[in-house]
């Protein structure tokens, strides 16, 4: 059930299979494949083939559009929603500009394309509910199956991937990474009582990992408790000290609250983890 198929790629793409085999085999990227052997692609592949295609429709030569797409896969954000993403070339830059206008730069060199990945998502969205009515029909999906079905939903229906994760949740309710996602979905749309018991719950079913202690950080923040907070980010970084924006978002707290020495320490941590070494 995870992904898309060549022929729902070429749907939603406008393309040819032949082409989309074409690009794939090529090395554009690299999509999974299922047990029969046939590719099934991301919506992140679908995204990133969609800018392959505007790139050599420019002209771009193969090789530079290889480049191009391997730069834009490692910068396009990890935890949110792809659809709030925008992507152009500004002469000789790619930008990649989310919902809160964070620019990223993948890569240089004179490119030509300009889409908002909402487009995308929006010509997928016939396809992916499709996948889901199938879905809700089977009887041999896990936990697991529903999870990355939720996944392939994000992209194109947040209503309907909470569903899929919460039929996760059904048949598994310690699946740790299924809370966290419900969670920051909840939370991205204000359902702040759902979104921390989803949080809470991540943590305890997963007590090595530091993310749903981050995000339970945040909420707390935007529920007006920094003391919690402050707390949650300090539980995260003990489980994960590379949480670099849990250092910052602490330092910050501290530095409010008067703890000046701790909170520089923890900006140096971050400053240390996020700039380039020389």
């Amino acid at each position: 059930m995870k992904g898309y198929s060549t022929h729902e790629v070429a749907e939603v793409l406008g393309l040819p299979t032949s082409r989309i085999l074409g690009w794939t085999r090529s090395g554009l990227l690299t999509p999974e494949r299922d047990p029969s052997g046939a590719y099934r692609f991301s919506f992140q592949d679908i995204v990133l083939l969609r800018a392959a295609r505007a790139l050599l429709d420019a002209h771009v030569p193969a090789k530079r559009v290889h480049a191009a797409l391997t730069a834009l896969r490692g910068q396009l954000p990890v935890g949110r929603p792809l659809s709030a993403v925008h992507i152009a070339a500004v002469g000789d830059r790619i930008l990649v500009r989310d919902e809160d206008s964070v620019l990223w730069e993948p890569d240089s060199g004179q490119l030509t394309m300009d889409f908002a990945v909402a487009e995308v998502a929006e010509r997928a969205e016939p396809i992916a509910r499709r996948a889901l009515e199938k879905a809700s029909g089977a009887h041999d999906m896990s936990a697991d199956d529903w999870y990355d079905s939720a996944l392939d939903l994000e992209a194109v229906s947040i209503e309907r991937a909470s569903e899929a994760y919460r039929r996760a949740l059904e048949l598994e309710p310690d699946h740790a990474d299924a809370h966290l996602n419900l969670g920051r979905l909840l939370h991205e749309q204000r359902r702040l009582d759902e979104a921390e018991a989803h949080y809470r719950a991540a943590a305890a079913a997963d007590p090595e990992g530091g993310r749903a202690q981050y995000n339970l950080g945040v909420l707390l923040e935007d529920r007006g408790r920094p003391r919690e907070a402050m707390e949650a980010y300090r539980a995260a970084l003990a489980r994960d000290g590379l949480l670099a924006t849990a250092h910052f978002n602490l330092s910050r707290l501290l530095e409010s609250s008067g703890q000046a020495a701790e909170a520089l320490n923890h900006l140096a941590e971050y400053r240390r983890l996020v700039e380039p070494r020389g």
